[in-house]
């Protein structure tokens, strides 16, 4: 991003990314970091063309700008004269600008972006665009019908940090064990404002139910609306149960949820669940399906999951607690929280042990250089593989078992053994290749390490994992 403020000529920047993932504190450090004084940031209230309006003019007033706007082709207008004057103007929020009522403002902009392009050489300032509901910011400025339809000069997609990222942060200010690695990885992933939010209650480094009390238990505590602002405040009634659902079920198919929803529906209402699922899926991004790894992609063996690990502890583990606070003592709805969180962790396991295979892949770590994504592997009957990891330069496949109680790891060998052998049987590819059988736990006894070996697989620890990383 510094690079492209340093050019001091016209851009035009998209920046998508999930609600709290930093975009926001981007925009602001890379221009602290490149001198840039002249700025106007507007964030783009859910709201009517005078709402956008009155907002705007009170963030004119706010940076000190005299101008004030009357109408969207006002606003257009006046982001284009100070974009000349050597302003970068950043428009957050920029998915609102989807709605039917305010739609108006793309082709107004448009004129604009088109007019500032042709004169690019003269233009000193630029333009950026940030949003979090990634199919309307797709929709805005990336599909052919739209006016802005191939304007954006640069585009930056802002992920997760990667766990090497959050073990910096743990090992600086906390403690990089592997126990709180799942604990804070299942509630936060590698959304940094999450962690800021814990280092600022000086809670980064404390017990378990103390962080959650800090963070989401008390009346100020900076958490405790998050999911509600952030995550829920658009959805109703049979989005909010599909989403509770999925948060207690992960994993589950569809007809699983077409039956869970059918038991709460009054008689004679519609029960078809597949639009609810669209819309969670591909607008809000706040759900996945998931296929088994080799499946095809019209298999109907997909299994749907919450795709963001805050809003899957909230909703399994601490909506409810969170909200009897009033009612029930605290230290009651703590131990609550923590164990159902334990349980969520369990889940959670899986997705953190794969990422890591496939982070010290991609910086050449360890001992399984992947060809493929990390997926598990599952079908109609008995088998259930959390892992399978693909290396097709040494024709060597592993699969692997997840569980957060050590203990239980040398009793799944049978099922891993048995599920294994069915994957083999199905993907005849795969026979002659070395076949390798791992445990992975997120600390792991030696006595539970001699009896994995001596059964034939190899026990990897969460401590094993990230070592080096």
């Amino acid at each position: 991003m510094q690079r492209v403020l340093e050019r001091r000529r016209w851009f035009f920047l998209q920046i998508s990314g999930r609600r709290r993932i930093g975009k926001t504190a981007l925009i602001q450090q890379a221009l602290q970091a490149t001198g840039i004084e002249q700025t106007l940031y507007i964030q783009i209230p859910d709201s009517d063309p005078s709402g956008v309006v009155a907002a705007c003019n009170g963030y004119l007033e706010t940076f000190g700008i005299d101008e004030q706007v009357s109408s969207l082709g006002g606003l257009a207008s006046l982001i284009a004269n100070l974009v000349r004057r050597g302003y970068v103007v950043a428009l957050d929020e920029f998915q609102y600008f989807h709605r039917k009522k305010l739609f108006d403002f793309c082709s107004l902009l448009q004129a604009e972006v088109d007019l500032l392009a042709a004169e690019a050489d003269r233009v000193p300032g630029g333009l950026i665009v940030s949003g979090s509901l990634h199919t309307e910011m797709t929709a805005l400025l990336e599909h052919r019908d739209a006016p802005l339809f191939n304007r954006t000069t640069d585009v930056l997609e802002l992920d997760h940090l990667d766990i090497a990222s959050v073990l910096e942060i743990l090992r600086r200010h906390a403690d990089a064990s592997p126990a709180r690695l799942l604990f804070l990885w299942n509630l936060f992933e590698g959304v940094p404002k999450f962690y800021r939010d814990a280092y600022e209650q000086d809670v980064l480094g404390a017990p378990r139910q103390e962080l959650l009390e800090r963070l989401f238990f008390s009346s100020s505590s900076p958490l405790r609306n998050e999911a509600d602002n952030w995550f829920l405040r658009e959805l109703r009634g049979r989005y909010d149960m599909v989403l509770q659902y999925l948060a207690s079920h992960p994993g589950c198919t569809n007809a699983d949820i077409e039956a869970a929803m059918a038991e709460v529906s009054a008689p004679g209402e519609v029960r078809q669940v597949g639009g609810y699922l669209q819309t969670l899926s591909q607008r809000y991004r706040m759900i996945e399906r998931r296929l088994p790894i080799f499946a095809a992609r019209r298999a109907r063996s997909g299994r749907y999951y919450i795709r963001d690990n805050f809003l899957r502890a909230w909703l399994s583990a601490l909506q409810r607690p969170v909200s009897a606070v009033a009612f029930r003592p605290v230290a009651t709805l703590l131990d609550q929280a923590d164990r159902q969180l334990e349980t969520v962790e369990g889940y959670a396991l899986e997705d953190l042990t794969a990422q890591l295979y496939e982070e010290r892949s991609r910086l050449g770590l360890g001992d399984f250089p992947l060809s493929e994504h990390i997926h598990g592997y599952w079908d109609r009957g008995d088998v259930e593989i959390d892992l399978v990891a693909v290396n097709e330069d040494e024709q060597r496949i592993r699969f692997g078992t997840c569980k957060r109680n050590a203990d239980k790891l040398v009793r799944s060998v049978d099922a891993l053994v048995h599920s294994a052998n069915r994957f083999l049987d199905a993907y005849g590819r795969f026979r002659h290749w070395k076949t390798e059988l791992v445990g992975v736990a997120p600390e792991i006894p030696d006595s539970v390490r001699s009896d994995l070996l001596e059964r034939g697989v190899l026990a990897q620890s969460l401590g094993d994992l990230i070592q080096d990383l």
